[in-house]
């Protein structure tokens, strides 16, 4: 008995490491999960093209200037090393907002193209030229990705290859289910593909329905909290207009009391912002 649970322990010690010891593909690079999710961040920001590296960088000048300022203004080292954190958020935050607008904006859009696919198919056209079609008739904010799909491919030949780089401009995970099933038709072909299209774009418009419902009742609820946030912060900035406040804060027990004020507001703020957020599709299909 004890030879089985040995072979049964060790099996099993081997199935865990496996992974790391003989990687299932070779030759196919790939970038780590937190890398993949900047990038991600970036194309549906419309930033694709910016290196990640720049971002780290502008962050970084960004976090020294935010410092200095700090510095220069109140000369308190806590509130100097709340700037510098400050500063070198401002652009991960102005991506962040930005692709979450975008994402929401192309929420409501991607019903059209679904329609628009199921037009296309129907009236005889191949799914190539369907998706290429996509770059006139589609909704305008994505016509410049279907037109790089289609300068692609008439290049290429290759519709496989030119769906996958399609899939990394939209960086959308209804995008990826919308190409995957065209790709799935064009590879197995089928005679359902309109009407699983429109089916997915029967949910995709409830969904979308749902959502800006939720958000419009929860708006005002984050409103007031950004603004219980902010406010102590704001309070700090008029009293420090005075010297004896400064040299208050400047001591040990005001140091404390700005981490422990910045500790319990990021940790508030980040609990009603987690509390606050609908669940959002992750990309399966890269």
């Amino acid at each position: 008995m004890s030879i089985v649970l040995g072979g049964a322990f060790g099996l099993g010690l081997m199935l865990v490491v496996s992974p790391l010891l003989w990687p299932g593909t070779r030759g196919v690079r790939t970038s780590p999960p937190l890398f993949q999710r900047v990038r991600d961040e970036l194309a549906l920001a419309g930033l694709g093209n910016v290196p990640v590296p720049v971002i780290v960088v502008v962050s970084a000048v960004l976090a020294v200037l935010g410092g200095a300022l700090a510095q220069a203004t109140l000369g308190i080292a806590a509130l100097t090393l709340i700037g510098s954190v400050l500063g070198g958020a401002v652009v991960p935050v102005l991506v962040k907002a930005r692709s979450t607008r975008r994402r929401a904006a192309n929420r409501a859009v991607w019903p059209d193209v679904v329609d628009h696919l199921v037009a296309s198919v129907r009236s005889g056209m191949a799914l190539p030229d369907s998706v290429g079609a996509l770059a006139e008739l589609g909704p305008a904010a994505t016509r410049g990705a279907f037109a790089a799909f289609d300068a692609d491919y008439r290049r290429t030949g290759n519709f496989s290859v030119s769906l996958d780089r399609l899939k990394e401009e939209l960086a959308d995970p209804v995008a990826d289910r919308i190409l995957e099933t065209l790709r799935m038709a064009r590879e197995v072909g089928g005679s359902d593909l309109t009407a699983v299209l429109r089916g997915l774009a029967g949910y995709l418009r409830e969904d979308a329905a749902l959502r800006a419902e939720v958000v419009a009742r929860q708006s005002w609820i984050r409103n007031a909290a950004r603004l219980g946030v902010a406010a102590p912060w704001l309070l700090l900035l008029v009293l420090a207009s005075r010297h004896e406040t400064l040299a208050a804060y400047d001591s040990a027990a005001g140091t404390v009391l700005i981490v422990v004020g910045a500790v319990v507001t990021v940790v508030a703020y980040r609990t009603m912002i987690t509390l606050g957020r609908l669940p959002e599709e992750r990309r399966w299909f890269r």
